[in-house]
């Protein structure tokens, strides 16, 4: 495995992992500003400041666990794309039933000038299980 790879790997890791402890400060050094993520049936959000605004309105009343299973991934001088089998679970912190949604994943990544690799771009086909 390529030096790139692991470290889109550990990136992935490190997102599941602050996702899960509610650590939003740490998931947002791992997006581009510019950052688009797509989702069926909704406009594509744009940008780190509106992802933050609807992960940290999400929060206040769930917490969310989420895996990935990383199928392939392909890089190409500075960008690459992950292809993920992912699950998400949302958790009211008040009680109530949980949401669980899963499926498909096309992610783009931008490696950066310092080596570094950010999320770019976000495709996921998720649905209800």
């Amino acid at each position: 495995m390529s030096t790139d790879e692991q470290a889109i790997r550990d990136l992935v890791a490190r997102w599941h992992a602050a996702t899960a402890t509610g650590d939003v400060d740490t998931v947002l050094t791992l997006m581009s500003e510019d950052v688009v993520f797509l989702v069926p049936g909704k406009p594509p959000m744009s940008g780190r400041s509106a992802f933050e605004k609807g992960l940290r309105s999400v929060l206040q009343t769930h917490r969310i666990e989420s895996t990935g299973e990383i199928k392939e991934i392909e890089i190409s001088g500075t960008l690459a794309y992950c292809l993920t089998l992912l699950k998400v679970k949302m958790i009211p912190v008040d009680g109530g039933e949980e949401n669980t949604r899963a499926g498909n994943t096309l992610t783009i990544f931008h490696r950066q000038t310092d080596g570094s690799w950010l999320l770019v771009r976000d495709a996921n086909l998720l649905s209800a299980t």
